[in-house]
């Protein structure tokens, strides 16, 4: 044409560039440029848009966009093609500029344009906002209902967690094709609303849309997730029914779904009738068995996917690296990371956050951080493992050292970054350094992480900053069970069990569904108030819940029966439990001790002891506290020799009972030397020497140690206090005693609490300042409890003060009218007084009521046997004897100037009615059989449920003297030591 002069019109020209596009030739394409510029045909759009496709199609981007920014006139078009060009090469930024330059120029865009800078902005280098300026553009153009535009929007809002907004653009959908439905169904699943995604396949199905593979993919993955194994199993019939049984996104789907449901062998038919597998169907099935700890079967499958020259990617090697991390199986996972360096994978991402987890879990530290530091460390998945790692290993000061060096290095934490070193500052008491790391929580706006806010208020509660931990918890605006779990078993461990079972009834009134630690902690709040009914509620509550059968549940019920006192049922729930651990032993041991069933308490011990299973700290603390209780010296000197075998004997918890234990058995000797022989002392030991001592009616030692302990730093507590007062109250130091009482406030910052009015009250009325303790009850800033009132009523009856003894008994039986004390003690007042029938309509009430006196009972150790005796009794197998030996020692009492004193509670009629034996209290019964029974060189140790009275330690005095022993009797206020004719309380009890 041109040799023969003929010139080339648009209509040749474009012709032309059709062949060049055709024929993908750059090279003719570039030389045809140069022809149609040198012709003057450059500004025809016709011929500018071929060139710029020719340029896209052959990669000559840079042409393209030259082309393009030398037109005079460019169409939607012109701006579409060169939109497209910049999102096949994803280069995102520049298509948001093109697009804001195409409406700067007022060119309106199209359905296409909208698509391509949709398709851009998936591209995650975009910030969010823009997708919502785009889409106001969108509705404001009238393409808001347009499939093509909407169903990128869909897949956007999805994939950045705005899945209302998508389900928004969804249902305005006029006309919805499968690419939609695929979107939002996917959008759902991958956004934890994988129940809504079924239910939306069900709609989809049921309005005649045919289901693609791709969205019987994205169902699938939502029933395995959700678990909802069996509507995967009905999924599978219609995938079977429409013919997908055979496409590979499906197959995979199925594979991931029986795998994770344990259904090995339909997963592995699935995989073994695929037609063409992949990478992802290896993966799925390997991740599987991996996760169900078929670690062997998953290496089969690795080495058959290199037969079929499938070459195992990043997911697969960190799969198998799972399954080696779950079971420990270093050697395995050594030789797959030599795999992924020879296969150049070590350092994917994926990979090194698995390798690294290996070592870690295989607690191989040191070759953990040595691959730790082969990393790029530009993970902030590697710092949060190796946290963790250091985390495991109580090890505080590396822990803070790979945190600080993380953000040297610029690291940004993330939400699993700080709860892992919280954890550590937790566990190793760290508070202070847990606090800075709040701060910097909230600097970096994790403050509202539910995660993070978890283990903030987990480590608070710990701690005992209660206050600051439900202050987080109520500025969370997402309904967290962990959370409120944290806070409920916070105010357990604290003892504050009526606030537990509060914030407990609120987050279910929340409808927050507690998982099983969150009812763990419920029972056992309701067992430390001793709510048996509330406590029963909420376990019927974790049955419907699906946890019938956790263990926390049912050590936690069994607890709570055995701390109400019902031996019954507490064994049945702790029967019912298949894997008993030392926490189920240690629940009854613990609770029957607190509930007063000490002689069960031990029995469960020896039990425990039977049944080889481990002793910890609690159970030695427990054991110990119920021999104690009981005063079971045999026991407890066993258990000691236990304790010391095992190594316990050097924690400080272990020490302090064992004080107790000896101080409560009377051998104070032993709780000093106990004491002394202790490396390290904290309130808790001083406490239990003061209050021994004070027991004991070693008032002035008590407050020696008191003194001591003070010097040496140790601040006093209220438990301290109520030693101090008691020590006082048993010696008669009065002034002393209402010093020490003031100084509780004005020198230590104390509040006294009841018992401590309860001490001053006694210490008064011991010393007969009866009208002083009234007015002190009178002036107290708090209500008196009943304990206040039966002080005072005690005392008066010590005192024969008539008038404050039935003032005080008014006020008692207001607060308690069934207890049997009131009336037995205005009773005893009366008859003291002369008052006889004010005694009798005393007992006449106190029959009308229903109300039984408690039976007074001693009990004394005899060759490992506990012998037990009751007033008058004569079931004894010895009884005979005991009663003839009694008649002897009443003789030679009476011979050195003992006198009876039976009569001083009955009038003339009654003491010549009653039966001699009713006057024999138990004390006196217990103390001859140890007589009878025991070698002169041991001690006689007898234990009284009642106050001893005025004629038995009268009676104690004179046989101590004739027989030569040394008797020692606690009852229920104290301890007596009874020797020469003398006892410790000199009288003053």
């Amino acid at each position: 044409m041109e040799m023969r002069g003929i010139r080339a019109n648009v209509e040749t020209y474009l012709w032309l560039l059709d062949g060049c596009f055709n024929s993908g030739s750059l090279l003719c394409a570039q030389k045809l440029h140069g022809k149609i510029l040198k012709s003057g045909f450059d500004l025809e759009n016709v011929l500018c848009d071929r060139i710029i496709d020719i340029y896209i199609g052959c990669g000559d981007l840079d042409g393209a966009v030259k082309v393009f920014d030398e037109m005079c006139d460019r169409s939607v078009s012109s701006w579409n093609k060169i939109i497209n060009g910049f999102v096949v090469n994803k280069l995102s930024g520049r298509v948001l500029g093109l697009f804001w330059q195409m409406t700067a120029e007022n060119v309106i865009p199209d359905e296409m344009t909208f698509a391509g800078v949709l398709r851009a902005c998936g591209g995650g280098n975009v910030v969010f906002q823009y997708v919502h300026q785009i889409h106001a553009r969108i509705t404001y153009h009238g393409f808001g209902a347009s499939t093509r535009v909407c169903n990128p929007l869909i897949d956007l809002y999805s994939k950045n967690g705005f899945i209302e907004s998508a389900k928004k653009i969804f249902d305005r959908l006029c006309l919805k094709d499968s690419v939609s439905w695929v979107a939002i169904m996917s959008g759902l699943s991958q956004n934890g609303r994988e129940v809504e995604c079924i239910f939306l396949f069900r709609q989809m199905h049921t309005s005649g849309t045919a289901p693609t593979p791709y969205i019987f993919s994205s169902v699938l993955s939502a029933c395995t997730k959700r678990e909802l194994f069996e509507v995967g199993k009905q999924l599978h019939g219609l995938v079977f029914k429409v013919g997908f049984s055979s496409e590979t996104y499906v197959c995979n789907a199925l594979v991931t779904l029986y795998s994770r449901s344990g259904n090995f062998i339909s997963a592995e038919q699935i995989f073994s009738t695929m037609r063409n597998r992949d990478e992802v169907s290896y993966n799925s099935l390997i991740s599987g068995l991996a996760q169900r700890g078929s670690s062997g079967r998953a290496l089969e499958l690795f080495q058959k996917m290199q037969l079929d020259c499938l070459k195992p990617d990043c997911v697969t090697v960190a799969s198998l690296l799972s399954a080696c991390a779950s079971v420990g199986a270093l050697y395995m996972g050594r030789q797959l990371h030599s795999y992924a360096i020879k296969g150049g994978m070590s350092s994917d991402i994926i990979l090194e956050g698995s390798l690294l987890d290996l070592y870690v879990k295989c607690s191989d530290i040191d070759t953990a951080h040595e691959f730790f530091l082969t990393t790029e460390t530009e993970n902030v998945v590697l710092w949060n493992v190796m946290l963790v790692a250091y985390g495991q290993l109580n090890n505080l000061s590396d822990s803070f050292e790979i945190f600080r060096q993380m953000q040297i290095e610029g690291m940004i934490p993330n939400q699993f970054t700080y709860p892992s070193i919280l954890r550590t500052c937790t566990a190793l008491g760290a508070l202070d350094l847990g606090k800075q790391i709040h701060s910097q929580v909230i600097k970096t706006g994790f403050q509202l992480n539910v995660y993070v806010c978890s283990v903030l208020i987990d480590m608070y509660a710990k701690h005992g900053k209660l206050d600051t931990a439900l202050g987080i918890l109520r500025r969370l605006t997402e309904e967290d069970v962990v959370s409120w779990t944290a806070m409920i078993a916070g105010y357990v461990q604290h003892d504050m069990f009526a606030e537990a079972l509060k914030l407990f009834e609120e987050m279910q009134n929340r409808e927050i569904q507690s998982d099983n630690i969150g009812f763990s902690s419920a029972i056992s709040a309701s067992a430390g108030i001793q709510a048996l009914n509330r406590g029963q509620q909420i376990h019927a509550q974790s049955c419907v819940c699906g946890y019938s059968d956790d263990l926390s549940v049912s050590n936690a019920l069994a607890s709570l029966y055995a701390r109400c006192g019902r031996i019954e049922e507490a064994y049945l729930a702790f029967k019912k439990i298949d894997d008993k651990d030392n926490i189920s032993w240690n629940a009854l041991i613990s609770g029957f001790a607190q509930s007063g069933y000490c002689e069960e308490a031990l029995q469960v011990f020896t039990q425990m002891r039977k049944a080889a299973v481990e002793f910890d700290l609690f159970t030695f603390t427990s054991a110990v506290s119920a021999a104690a209780n009981i005063a079971n010296t045999k026991q407890g000197t066993q258990i000691h020799a236990m304790i010391i075998k095992t190594g316990y004997d050097s924690e400080i918890e272990v020490s302090n009972v064992l004080v107790t234990l000896y101080a409560k058995c009377g051998i104070i000797d032993d709780a000093k030397r106990e004491f002394h022989a202790m490396a390290e002392k904290n309130e808790v030991s001083w406490n239990a020497m003061i209050t021994g001592y004070s027991q004991h009616g070693f008032g002035i030692e008590a407050l020696d140690f008191f003194q001591e302990m003070k010097k040496l730093g140790v601040m006093p507590n209220h438990v301290t206090f109520v030693g101090v007062l008691s020590a006082c109250s048993h010696a008669g130091m009065v002034n002393e005693g209402l010093g020490y009482f003031d100084s509780m406030r004005k020198e230590h910052g104390l509040v006294p609490k009841p018992e401590h009015y309860v001490c001053v009250v006694d210490l008064l009325g011991r010393a007969g300042f009866l009208s002083r303790a009234r007015k002190f009850i009178e002036d107290m800033p708090i209500k008196p409890d009943a304990l206040v009132w039966r002080t005072l009523l005690s005392a008066c009856i010590v005192h024969k003060n008539m008038e404050i003894g039935e003032f005080a008994a008014h006020h008692l039986l207001e607060l308690e009218p069934q207890d049997s004390a009131t009336y037995v003690l205005l009773s005893n007042i009366y008859a003291v007084a002369g008052k006889w029938d004010s005694r009798d309509r005393t007992r006449q009430r106190m029959k009308n009521m229903g109300v039984k006196k408690e039976p007074g009972r001693s009990w004394i150790e005899i060759k490992n046997s506990v012998h037990a005796f009751f007033v008058g009794d004569r079931l004894h197998p010895l009884a005979d004897k005991i009663y003839e030996y009694l008649g002897d020692l009443n003789k030679q009492a009476a011979n050195i100037g003992y006198v009876q004193d039976r009569y001083a509670l009955l009038n003339d009629v009654e003491q010549g009615h009653k039966d001699p034996t009713v006057y024999i209290h138990s004390e006196k019964l217990a103390i001859t059989f140890g007589l009878l029974s025991l070698s002169n060189s041991i001690p006689i140790r007898v234990i009284k449920n009642l106050r001893v009275c005025n004629d038995c330690h009268n009676w104690i005095k004179y046989v101590s003297k004739i027989s030569n022993r040394a008797i020692v009797v606690r009852d229920a206020y104290r301890f007596h030591h009874f020797e020469g004719g003398t006892c410790s309380c000199r009288d003053y009890w």
